[in-house]
């Protein structure tokens, strides 16, 4: 099979599984580089911390780099180096500092690998300036923006059946708290999602939704299991399909609207909300 690197940090503990399913670590402190590196000759990555403060070797630890270079120099498996940017989607400066660090760390290592990569999405639309030899895309391949650049095309769609319809009435109230009251007859459309499936309850009265082609508005609070929307009369039928994100609204304004980023969105998608794949030439 392909090969899979896995982007957290190596813990020496997890060496053993690793091994069995032949797995590439990324190594950023030496006591998992040390252990690793006597434990086997396949494939490993380290990672250099450039200014995310999150993992890795620290870009000004010379002491630490020094130790680096000595283990990796004889080191069969020391495969590739990489780094991550904390902010290629708005500050150039910001992404040119943390690249010129990456590129001072090399210098000071044994070699250079086969594998050096450092660009996110944002990093990747730049062009190949930080391209190196292979690019790590996140969010874009998902239908996230990334910075000012390109606009990404749909790849995921949150869509949900309406389970009920209600007439209400004016000052007739709607979910919990009752945070909403109706100011005119009208009816109003209960979806079969809520925030256990991924649509967080902070976009209570805040959002719309695409049902039927029509941007509708949420109402009242969302609740664990379902989501209620304001539509026409007659417009819409038990079972018609809303898109809470992918149609008229994007994944971005969503994310936006709740006060929070796609990647939060999107990891948070329930076990309960059925996956479909579809696939285009």
């Amino acid at each position: 099979g392909r090969p899979i690197l896995v982007a957290c940090p190596l813990v020496p503990a997890e060496i053993p599984g690793y091994l069995l399913h032949e797995l590439r670590p990324t190594v950023g402190d030496l006591d998992a580089l040390e252990r690793w590196i006597a434990a086997s000759d396949l494939p490993f990555h380290l990672e250099i911390d450039t200014g995310m403060a999150r993992a890795g070797f620290r870009w000004y630890d010379e002491e630490a780099l020094a130790a680096v270079a000595a283990l990796t120099a004889p080191a069969r498996g020391w495969e590739g180096v990489f780094t991550h940017f904390h902010s290629a989607d708005h500050d150039a400066t910001a992404t040119d500092t943390q690249w010129n660090r990456f590129t001072h760390v090399l210098s000071s290592l044994p070699r250079r690998p086969p594998v050096v990569h450092a660009a996110n999405s944002a990093a990747a639309l730049h062009g190949r300036r930080y391209a190196a030899d292979v690019v790590r895309p996140g969010i874009f391949l998902y239908g996230g923006r990334a910075g000012q650049g390109r606009e990404p095309e749909v790849v995921v769609k949150l869509q949900a059946p309406v389970v009920a319809l209600r007439d209400v009435r004016p000052g007739d109230t709607v979910s919990y708290g009752a945070t909403w009251r109706a100011g005119a007859a009208g009816t109003v459309a209960t979806l079969g999602v809520g925030y256990a499936d991924g649509v967080p309850r902070s976009l209570s009265g805040r959002t719309d939704v695409d049902l039927g082609g029509t941007r509708v508005p949420v109402v009242g609070r969302v609740t664990m299991d379902l989501t209620m929307v304001a539509v026409a009369e007659g417009a819409v039928r038990l079972g018609d399909v809303a898109t809470v994100y992918g149609g008229l609204v994007s994944l971005d304004e969503q994310a936006q609207a709740a006060g929070t980023i796609p990647y939060e969105l999107l990891t948070a998608l329930g076990g309960r909300v059925s996956r479909r794949y579809r696939h285009s030439l």
